[in-house]
């Protein structure tokens, strides 16, 4: 009788304990969410960007990276040749967009900057100073990467590719994602685990009532 009690309650309780909204590695989108969107952050170039501004492409790119951690900086030449292929003329479907969140010295916007034009990065580089943006998307790491369809849903998330050495790397995730939306297609991998350096997301200060 007991057993039966406890196993009613154990059934009750978990009918109504709540759904997880989060993807597989992602703790707070999933594949066919609605991208969160973002507006007036700073530029490398001088200018204040907002989501909207890419109303008309077909695809957009928005991968998490910062100055500061290797891994991200492993993959600049990857991400620069990703917009090169996609991305290089006013008129192309695709959209790449950096975002960075960390605010320590080496991240910060005179850095980026610095290092946007060291690099020669073809694609807006925007500093998310009140790390909003990367905490509405639910990314942890750079770099970290979230494809966009025509509608703004997330029909990829994760790594770019399958090895973080690019010698390595055999599956390019990322261009297979782009590549099956431009063609009307959902891509044959939607999710995977983001490698790198964990962002440095600022502690929240506790304060007595």
């Amino acid at each position: 009788m007991q057993a039966r009690s406890f196993l009613f309650g154990w059934i009750l309780i978990a009918g109504f304990a709540p759904i997880s909204q989060a993807g597989e590695f992602n703790p707070t989108l999933k594949i066919g969410d609605t991208a969160p969107t973002w507006s007036n952050l700073a530029g490398t170039d001088g200018q204040k960007h907002s989501s909207v501004d890419l109303k008309d492409k077909s695809v957009v790119v928005v991968v998490f990276t910062c100055n500061s951690c290797p891994t991200a900086i492993d993959y600049e030449e990857r991400i620069v040749a990703i917009a090169r292929k996609y991305a290089a003329e006013p008129t192309s479907k695709v959209a790449v967009v950096a975002i960075n969140s960390n605010t320590i010295a080496a991240d910060k916007l005179d850095k980026m900057i610095d290092r946007a034009k060291e690099r020669g990065f073809p694609f807006p580089y925007l500093y998310d100073e009140s790390q909003k943006v990367a905490k509405a998307f639910g990314a942890l790491y750079t770099p970290e990467f979230f494809v966009l369809d025509r509608d703004r849903k997330v029909v990829y998330m994760g790594a770019l590719d399958d090895k973080t050495k690019a010698d390595e790397a055999k599956v390019n995730y990322l261009a297979n994602a782009i590549d099956a939306i431009l063609a009307g297609k959902s891509p044959a991998k939607v999710e995977t685990l983001a490698r790198g350096c964990r962002i440095r997301f600022n502690r929240v200060r506790r304060t007595d009532d």
